[in-house]
């Protein structure tokens, strides 16, 4: 089936996918947005109103609910689907509940002769885009999941604040599981090219442990504190995928740090984790070797070792 460029899927119409498909709407990226949920009542109405805001758009686009058919013929299907973390609920109990949920969602996808890019939203992200790569049987560059996109947001935004400057001129990496083992990539983080304790020093901030050690804290933490606030984040990851899609679409090949499958980087395969990557009109074009210390690296490979721990626990059979 022929693909149209000019359309986006996303299945999962929750507080995340609903953003979604609001910020996509506003990008004029799209003329044309399908919206699937399990609930058809909830994607009708949300697809209402996000349409009744299309007059406002930079250009037409039309928004309705349908079905896995509908999406058949999308560029990208972007799933956010899933059950939430519950209070006294393990980590690995949320994997197996989500597990189960895209083995509902991906072979739909899949039986509907979808060639696009599969994006995956849903947490846990990594176990999740590993899940939707195994049972989609599309090729590797064509699933990827939002990864560390919106933690790396985060640490250059909080970057920008701490400093007073522009978060867009921060240069700084989140890497590895989007979760309690991702790290920051201190050694090579810097604003306009200048070396980060360098241009802390020149501010006068001299303490660069103790304050790297914080900021990392807040970046891991941030979901956790705005869920206790609101009891939900959604702004900020559906900015992400709304910046994720249109550089597929532009082919901009800009670099993000995208979940995909490692494949012996930095000694790491068999598992999705998020590196830097150049993602273009194909998903992942290659990823981007940083520079690490011999920390850094440690501490990626306990972040992967972490996910494969999770892996091994799931059954992905259908």
């Amino acid at each position: 089936m022929a693909v149209n460029n000019r359309k986006v899927a996303v299945v999962g119409c929750g507080f995340v996918g609903s953003s979604s498909a609001f910020a996509l709407m506003q990008s004029g990226i799209f003329s044309e947005i399908v919206l699937i949920d399990v609930d058809q009542a909830r994607a009708e109405g949300e697809a209402m109103d996000i349409g009744h805001g299309v007059p406002f758009a930079p250009s037409p686009c039309r928004v309705y609910a349908g079905d896995y058919a509908d999406a058949a013929d999308a560029a990208i299907i972007v799933v956010t689907a899933g059950a939430a973390q519950k209070p006294g609920e393990t980590r690995l109990d949320l994997v197996n509940k989500n597990v189960g949920i895209f083995k509902s969602i991906i072979p739909q996808i899949k039986d509907s002769g979808f060639e696009g890019i599969l994006l995956i939203v849903s947490n846990p992200v990594d176990v999740l885009t590993y899940t939707a790569l195994k049972l989609s049987g599309l090729p590797e560059a064509h699933v990827i999941g939002s990864g560390t996109v919106l933690d790396s947001a985060r640490l250059r935004y909080m970057l920008g604040q701490h400093l007073g400057v522009d978060a867009r001129s921060v240069n700084a990496w989140v890497v590895g599981e989007h979760g309690d083992s991702e790290l920051a990539i201190w050694s090579s983080a810097n604003v306009s090219g200048v070396p980060l304790n360098d241009f802390c020093e020149m501010l006068g901030h001299h303490d660069h442990k103790a304050t790297e050690a914080r900021i990392a804290e807040e970046v891991k933490n941030s979901a956790y504190e705005i869920i206790q606030r609101k009891h939900a984040t959604y702004y900020g990851i559906a900015m992400s995928v709304k910046q994720l899609c249109t550089t597929i679409m532009r082919d901009e090949r800009a670099v993000m740090p995208i979940s995909s499958l490692m494949v012996g980087e930095y000694g790491i395969d068999d598992v999705c984790l998020s590196m830097p990557t150049v993602v273009g009109r194909d998903g992942v074009v290659c990823r981007v070797p940083i520079p690490m210390n011999e920390d850094e690296k440690a501490e990626l490979q306990s972040s992967a070792q972490a996910l494969k721990d999770v892996i091994s626990q799931v059954d992905f059979s259908l």
